[in-house]
């Protein structure tokens, strides 16, 4: 608004909007954006990685520890089995990043999941697959988060006990930057994110060829159990659900293909190549490792910290690296602030979301989703106080049903338009429809009893949740007629009603807008029969006596204005009560005429001092709320107007 012709920057009216929480918060996320600004938030392939890909890159931080949790439960014997099942992960992966770089071929307007299986299957499954997503982007910034400082403390165990406040920390953090824009925050995120790909790759490569401390001991005690259980097909299948975790993220990138400069479909699809390329070669590579130096689970060290420790030794190369995997793990809480804003939009549009969440912020992004994955998330981490074990056996489900439903969809969108070489995609899709569908049904046997059972009620409960909203702004939409033309308007006469307490400048002001605004116009104020004085509901000015004639009837004969002044006498202590009467013995009255109550209020110079003014604002303003035949309004004069005149 204030760079609008109409709305100058320099207005007097524009001043109460700068205040000091206003222009911290300005400083905060930026100044607003015009739509022509809007290519300055958008991505390219590199900056991709940073701004969409940190979930599924950072996720090696979590992901082989997690086929060690399980694989543990069998003894140290079992502990090699992690490089087949990471194999078989990585196959899955191949199968992942080929199909949606179909999906963005396809439905190069994003929605992911969602737009397919909208498309191709039907209402229900794509409200199967936007409740499954926002299930997975939830868990997704919680694990992230929980994930990345529990890398710290294992590099500073002194700061263990600070688990929940520094989490809470990184995503304030993460939300202020995604408020301020998705490119602001692609490209503050970019250089941590090279630091720990490359740092990372530098020291499996090091671990690979020449380790610097292979066999120095390990902080912690072991986690390995005294006595321990058969390897067999179930536990193999509990591990491989569970290092699945791993390769939730893949489907953002397809979720988010508005967001890449143009050429938007070749940039996102580049960007999910290095995604799947760079991913794979790091799990295959600390599964290697992981055998080779016999990694077990320890207590207050992750899987990922021995490792490195092992290849380079804990020294400034071991920390750096550490401090890099913090960093971008809690970043990576951003692939879900890119990825659900609009998934939430999208169902808004869809009337399955309340329509706020369809809107753009100042800064042009979907401020209002934001917050509430920022809420959501939030109240996870403070559940599960940060543990990122308590979330692990929750996580993936959600985005396989994505994944699966997706690809689901594209065979069918394969089948109905036919373009070349559609039966290799279809084929394609077919399989790894079939490789997800499978790999769902392996997490939900093996980790219902762990915690899974939590997203099997929580899926349903969203999808119910959209069909009530949906049922709502059907009926609504009946009920207002929308999509019909209604009746031609009917104009009519106007009594505007205003209250006052004296005569002031607020008072002239407000007669004034009444007498621009309608065809009658009448004061009224409020005496109390046995009270001492009489009642200065705006704070203005000390109370006054109400002896007759009283100061203000008085004062208003001497006005000469031409409006009549109604004095209404009580003998109770609201002076609300009063008014409304009024008003409704109006409104009886005056039937054929539209009735405008007008409310004059101050606008005070600090916000602090609003609680000393427009007492009868408030009250008046909420007893005629369920009034649905007349105007509530306001007339306001500002003090730092009054002030400068």
């Amino acid at each position: 608004m204030a760079d609008h012709p109409d709305h100058p920057p320099d207005r007097p009216q524009q001043r109460p909007e700068t205040s000091v929480v206003g222009a911290v918060w300005q400083v905060l996320v930026g100044r607003p954006l015009r739509f022509g600004e809007a290519a300055k938030e958008q991505i390219t392939p590199v900056e991709g990685l940073s701004a969409l890909s940190l979930d599924a890159l950072t996720s090696v931080a979590y992901g082989p520890e997690a086929i060690l949790l399980v694989l543990a439960t069998a003894g140290a014997g079992s502990l090699h089995a992690i490089l087949p099942i990471t194999i078989a992960i990585v196959v899955l992966l191949g199968l992942l990043v080929f199909s949606y770089r179909q999906v963005i071929d396809a439905y190069p307007a994003g929605g992911g999941a969602y737009a397919v299986s909208k498309d191709n299957l039907g209402s229900g499954a794509s409200q199967l697959a936007a409740a499954s997503l926002i299930v997975d982007y939830t868990l997704t910034v919680a694990v992230s988060i929980a994930a990345g400082v529990g890398a710290l403390t294992s590099a500073y165990p002194s700061l263990h006990s600070e688990t929940v406040p520094i989490c809470l920390g990184i995503l304030a953090l993460v939300t202020i930057l995604n408020l301020r824009g998705l490119g602001e925050g692609a490209r503050a995120f970019l250089l941590p994110t090279l630091v720990f790909i490359f740092g990372l790759l530098a020291v499996i490569a090091v671990g690979l060829f020449h380790p610097l401390a292979e066999h120095a001991p390990q902080p912690g005690r072991s986690l390995l159990p005294v006595t321990s259980e058969t390897l067999g097909v179930l536990l193999v299948l509990k591990a491989f659900a569970a290092g699945c975790s791993a390769l939730t993220g893949v489907e953002a990138i397809a979720n988010g293909v508005p967001l890449f400069k143009e050429p938007r479909v070749k940039r996102a699809k580049r960007t999910e190549l290095l995604l799947g390329t760079i991913l794979g070669v790091m799990l295959l590579g600390l599964a290697v490792l992981a055998v080779r130096f016999h990694i077990a689970p320890r207590s207050g060290q992750t899987v990922l910290s021995e490792i490195m420790a092992a290849s380079v030794g804990r020294n400034w190369a071991y920390y750096t690296v550490s401090l890099s995997v913090t960093v971008v793990l809690g970043l990576a809480a951003n692939t879900s602030f890119g990825g659900l804003p609009v998934l939430l939009s999208l169902l808004a549009r869809d009337n399955r979301l309340p329509h706020l969440l369809s809107m753009r912020g100042d800064r042009l992004v979907f401020s209002k989703g934001i917050w509430a994955l920022a809420a959501m998330s939030g109240a996870l981490l403070v559940a599960v106080r940060g543990n990122t074990n308590s979330l692990i056996p929750l996580f993936a489900i959600g985005v396989f049903i994505g994944f699966t439903l997706a690809q689901s969809g594209l065979v069918v969108h394969w089948w109905r338009t036919r373009p070349p070489r559609w039966a290799g995609r279809a084929v394609l899709n077919g399989v790894g429809a079939v490789a997800t569908g499978t790999s769902t049904c392996v997490f939900l046997f093996a980790k219902f009893t762990e915690g899974a059972w939590v997203v099997v009620v929580a899926i349903p409960m969203f999808i119910g949740l959209f069909h009530l909203i949906e049922r709502y702004y059907r009926r609504t939409a009946h009920e207002l007629g929308l999509g019909q033309i209604p009746e031609r308007p009917r104009p009519k006469p106007v009594l505007v009603i205003v209250p006052v307490v004296n005569v002031s400048k607020l008072t002239a002001q407000a007669i004034s807008e009444a007498l621009s605004i309608g065809d009658e116009v009448v004061a009224v104020t409020v005496v109390f029969d046995d009270s001492e004085g009489q009642a200065d509901a705006t704070g203005v000015g000390p109370a006054v006596r109400s002896e007759p004639p009283g100061p203000c009837q008085t004062e208003w004969e001497q006005w000469h204005i031409g409006v009549p002044l109604r004095v209404l006498h009580t003998e109770y202590a609201s002076i609300v009560r009063p008014v409304i009467d009024f008003v409704d013995e109006m409104r009886s009255e005056h039937v054929d005429h539209q009735i405008v109550v007008l409310i004059p209020v101050v606008v005070p110079r600090r916000l602090f001092q609003r609680i000393l003014h427009n007492q009868l604002d408030v009250a008046l303003s909420a007893a005629l709320r369920s009034r649905t035949d007349l105007v509530v309004a306001r007339v306001s004069l500002s003090l730092d107007e009054l002030a400068s005149t």
